[in-house]
Order: structure tokens, then C-alpha cells, then sequence
């Protein structure tokens, strides 16, 4: 008895290709990830205040005239408002699935799935 035929065989093919790219970008990756050289890290100056920084920057305060442990805050409030930006969206979208309907109801189609419409389009429930 031969068990010839129920080996596990490679193919060989054009379903290959994804994965040998894949392999490749890793290789080059990786290849720069080890090539690349870093610099000293750096740091904030002893004291500085990045809140009082970003508070500031918002406020387009002249840090001279204030302290000498300000950092500059511009690239804090890009992040900040960016945050604040997605925050609202999240916001909005949940007071957009929580409405009510113009019955008093809550929305059917968002909080049941759509089985009230599929219930009545087929005459009955199932």
C-alpha cells in the first residue's frame, strides 16, 4: 500500500504571485528597516510645558514674553484639532442612530436588523 497519493503536492501557478510579492516587500522592508540609521534621541527642555504650550499656540500667544520652557505647540494643535475633528463626526453619527422617529419610535431598520421590513414585505413573521 502507497500513500503516493495523498501527499500534500505544491502548485505551481499564477496564485503564487500575490505571495511571492508580499515575501519580496517584506525582504525590502526589512532590508531598510536594518540599513537605516537613527540620531540621538531628543527631548523637551527641563520644565517645558506642552500643555501650556498647546494653550498657547491656540491662542496665538507670543510664548517670548511668557516663559523660556515653552515648546513650540503648532504640530500639538494640527494633532489636536484633527482629534477633535473625529470626535465630533463620532458624535454626530451616534445622535444619528439614536433619533427617534417621527412616531415617538425609535428607528426599526437601525435596531432591528430590518426584520420589521422583511416581516411585512413577506406578509407575515416567520
Amino acid at each position: 500500500m502507497s500513500d503516493a497519493g495523498s501527499r500534500p503536492r505544491l502548485k505551481l501557478g499564477g496564485h503564487l504571485v500575490p505571495g511571492l510579492a508580499a515575501v519580496a516587500l517584506f525582504a525590502v522592508f526589512a532590508a531598510v528597516f536594518l540599513q537605516a540609521s537613527f540620531g540621538e534621541p531628543a527631548g523637551f527642555a527641563e520644565g517645558a510645558s506642552i500643555t501650556a504650550s498647546i494653550g498657547y499656540a491656540m491662542f496665538n500667544v507670543d510664548t517670548e514674553i511668557i516663559s523660556e520652557t515653552v515648546v513650540s505647540g503648532e504640530g500639538f494643535v494640527v494633532a489636536f484639532v484633527l482629534i477633535a475633528i473625529v470626535l465630533d463626526v463620532a458624535i454626530d453619527g451616534a445622535v444619528f442612530l439614536a433619533k427617534r422617529e417621527e412616531d415617538g419610535s425609535i428607528g426599526g431598520v437601525l435596531t432591528d436588523g430590518g426584520r420589521e421590513i422583511r416581516d411585512r414585505l413577506r406578509g407575515g413573521d416567520d
